[in-house]
């Protein structure tokens, strides 16, 4: 649509009114040839038959040493120009996408970070765009980071699961997704990025979450912090129904760059009342201040409970509070507000690598395991009847005391 200007009625997304230059790329020349190539104009012996009208198609170009492989392809324009899309790969390097400017580019496949850079960069001087399409079989990269941790304001996700695919029926579906080993079945049939060598929580999201309710007013209730900077604070609330044991987490908060003056002024509204559980590095002092974090947060007025967070024995290991966090989840003794989209983000990426638990994106993780080891300390709030309200963006996700 954007090479020929011929867009249909129903699109209200970007236009161009003149002709573009473009690059659209895969891995290697072949997998361009077979893939992009295929899409925009069909098998080599058929152009005209893919996405580009056959009227369209003004001229192109071949390549040498990849037998069919197109260099460059002319589209008419609607405005009466010409517009050129030249087809590349990842293998020759970064160096071959510097210099020149482009409208758009077409990513088919996850790209290496630096050519996806530069790509982005030739795209900077006419105010121009990138797209990708791509299964996450490489994991949390640094592409798939930006987009579903870093998520800049102009950018935005669309993902397509099997169950889009509405010409497939239900058994052929599960056919192909018992097809795929386990450690990319997700990726394949979801699109969430494989995780090493498996997910800490391998539990649906189905079996925890729930809808919101207000919290009785005889459950005890605890919070939990994770101190940050470069990467984020995180805070969560949790609630105990002590007659079946089971955990609520009902409200979360993660953010960048706060100071704990900032972050307890975040989540201070969750209730003065509140006793929060801290990791063993609250007792490290600020290089700035040389005051304890945990201390810090105290004096801002957050009701820090005496000890860092450990059970009753002494242990604070995090192998142990994950498998009593797993135990709780596979026995339904523990259950989360569905709507708190951030703390399921974590869940969904938090996985292993070769055994080991990856430290990076689990701040709301880390914050949850915190407050349940801590959980015989939380407490009633005593006096006037709580009453519980929907926080509205950019408050913490979650529910007001």
């Amino acid at each position: 649509m954007h090479l020929t200007g011929i867009y249909p009625d129903w699109w209200r997304g970007r236009t161009f009114d003149r002709p573009i230059t473009a690059w659209c790329a895969g891995v290697t020349g072949e997998s361009t040839r077979d893939n992009v190539q295929r899409i925009l104009m069909g098998r080599p012996n058929a152009y005209g038959t893919g996405a580009i009208p056959k009227a369209s198609i003004s001229d192109y170009s071949s390549t040498r040493g990849i037998a069919d492989l197109l260099d460059t392809i002319q589209v008419k324009h609607a405005s009466g120009g010409v517009s050129s899309v030249a087809l590349k790969s990842y293998e020759k390097g970064r160096e071959k996408w510097q210099g020149e400017t482009l409208d758009l580019v077409w990513f088919d496949e996850e790209p290496p970070n630096d050519i996806y850079i530069e790509g982005l960069t030739r795209t900077n001087a006419t105010g121009g765009f990138v797209f990708m399409t791509f299964t996450p079989l490489l994991g949390m990269s640094d592409v798939v980071r930006r987009f579903l941790m870093a998520k800049p304001a102009s950018a935005h996700v669309t993902t397509m699961t099997i169950d889009d695919a509405a010409h497939y029926t239900t058994a052929q579906r599960q056919t192909i997704i018992e097809s795929y080993p386990a450690h990319e079945r997700d990726a394949r049939t979801k699109g969430i990025p494989s995780l090493g060598s498996g997910r800490v929580f391998p539990v649906a999201r189905e079996s925890i979450a729930l809808q919101s309710f207000q919290i009785p007013d005889h459950w005890p209730q605890i919070c939990g912090l994770d101190f940050g900077w470069d990467h984020p604070s995180a805070a969560v609330r949790l609630a105990w129904d002590r007659d079946s044991d089971t955990i609520y987490v009902i409200a979360c908060h993660r953010a960048r760059e706060r100071t704990p003056a900032m972050f307890a002024t975040d989540v201070r509204p969750w209730g003065d009342w509140l006793p929060w559980a801290w990791p063993h590095d609250g007792l490290q002092h600020d290089k700035g201040s040389g005051e304890q974090l945990m201390a810090m947060y105290r004096a801002n007025g957050l009701k820090m409970l005496p000890i860092r967070a450990q059970y009753a024995d002494g242990s604070s290991g995090v192998e142990a509070g994950v498998a009593d966090l797993l135990d709780r989840m596979q026995s339904g003794r523990f259950k989360v507000f569905n709507h708190l989209n951030d703390w399921f983000e974590e869940f969904g990426l938090y996985h292993r690598q070769e055994g080991l638990i990856v430290k990076e994106n689990d701040d709301l993780m880390a914050a949850t395991r915190y407050a349940v080891m801590m959980i015989r300390h939380a407490v009633i709030k005593i006096g006037k009847k709580q009453q519980f309200a929907a926080f509205s963006a950019p408050q913490p996700q979650g529910w007001m005391g």
